[in-house]
């Protein structure tokens, strides 16, 4: 069977043909595969998944896993970091060309370059780069941990922070560093999610908790609210997509509105059902991370397509930034 229309996770998962999902799995038994999918995949894949979450845990569990094949469900850094990590084992996307705007934000030139302008500058990279701006990189970070990871760095070292603007302005205003660069890169969804939506928003639903990603428009907009006292304090959380399930599943609120990916609303709703979970903005859908459709997982289970390849030499330079990430601190949850 072909499925080629899946409703976006805004408006909720159409049910998915049983024959589908019978076979994705079969073939995913003969291929020794074990799948993994993004919290911004639509429901339909997410359900399929032997594991949801973000990039940097699935890279991790891809690691640790028995499986000789890996199947990413999510964009094309997230398979290379996966393939980083486990660099002995197949790994496949469903469609090669699901790429990120905010990865593609910088280059690995670009990079050397900016480094050129600041030597003796520690290089910062959020997990959400390429292999290639990985391996220039000297510690990578995630949302969770970014404000441990700078802090780490001694006080007079200059810290270059890329390849995202809105989580560098955060981790500068939680540190207070002043010799911190931070690169002007965005995810175009997230970046959309600005302050007059958000306010809006907090005056139609006034109740409401926000659970905002530091990677969005709005973030400092949700502090301003917060500190003014237009929302009580208590209820703004500025959090990554895991810190937002530990969030859901703690929280006593009737309502939440959420500012990232609408993808995040079905791993939400399932964490706490009984909560009313609403998007900021219900547009914020990455058009990117919604390619993996049902056909081409079946696809690329049949078929083998895309295995992604990261070169050797590479691939070992970005698997030091993520270590020394690990040795600083636990990452938690990347996005």
């Amino acid at each position: 069977m072909t499925l080629t229309e899946v409703a976006t996770p805004s408006t909720g998962a159409p049910p998915v043909d049983s024959d589908w999902a019978d076979e994705v799995r079969e073939l995913a038994r003969r291929r020794d595969a074990v799948l993994l999918a993004h919290n911004y995949q639509l429901p339909a894949i997410q359900d399929i998944a032997d594991h949801t979450g973000d990039s940097l845990a699935l890279s991790r569990i891809a690691a640790e896993s028995d499986a000789s094949t890996i199947v990413f469900c999510g964009v094309h850094f997230m398979a290379e970091t996966a393939k980083i990590l486990a660099p002995d084992k197949t790994v496949l996307i469903p469609d090669a060309a699901a790429g990120c705007s905010l990865a593609d934000s910088i280059s690995a030139d670009e990079l050397r370059a900016w480094k050129a302008e600041h030597p003796g500058a520690v290089v910062v990279s959020y997990v959400n780069t390429t292999a290639a701006v990985k391996a220039e990189t000297d510690v990578c970070c995630t949302s969770s941990n970014a404000v441990e990871v700078v802090e780490s760095i001694p006080a007079d070292r200059e810290v270059l922070f890329l390849p995202d603007q809105f989580l560098g302005a955060h981790v500068r205003r939680v540190t207070g560093r002043e010799n911190m660069h931070v690169w002007a890169g965005e995810c175009h969804v997230h970046a959309g999610i600005n302050g007059s939506v958000l306010t809006a928003q907090v005056e139609a639903n006034p109740d409401a908790e926000l659970f905002v990603h530091p990677e969005c428009g709005c973030a400092t907009s949700a502090l301003y609210l917060a500190g003014t006292g237009t929302v009580p304090e208590e209820r703004v959380k500025i959090l990554s997509t895991g810190g937002m399930l530990d969030a859901a599943r703690a929280s006593s609120a009737k309502s939440v509105l959420v500012a990232t990916e609408v993808g995040m609303l079905h791993q939400l709703r399932r964490a706490a059902p009984e909560i009313d979970f609403r998007a900021v903005n219900d547009r914020a859908s990455c058009r990117f991370m919604k390619m993996i459709t049902p056909d081409k997982l079946l696809r690329s289970l049949r078929d083998g397509t895309d295995e992604v390849h990261v070169d050797p030499e590479l691939a070992a330079r970005g698997r030091a930034a993520v270590q020394r990430m690990i040795e600083i601190g636990q990452p938690g949850s990347a996005e």
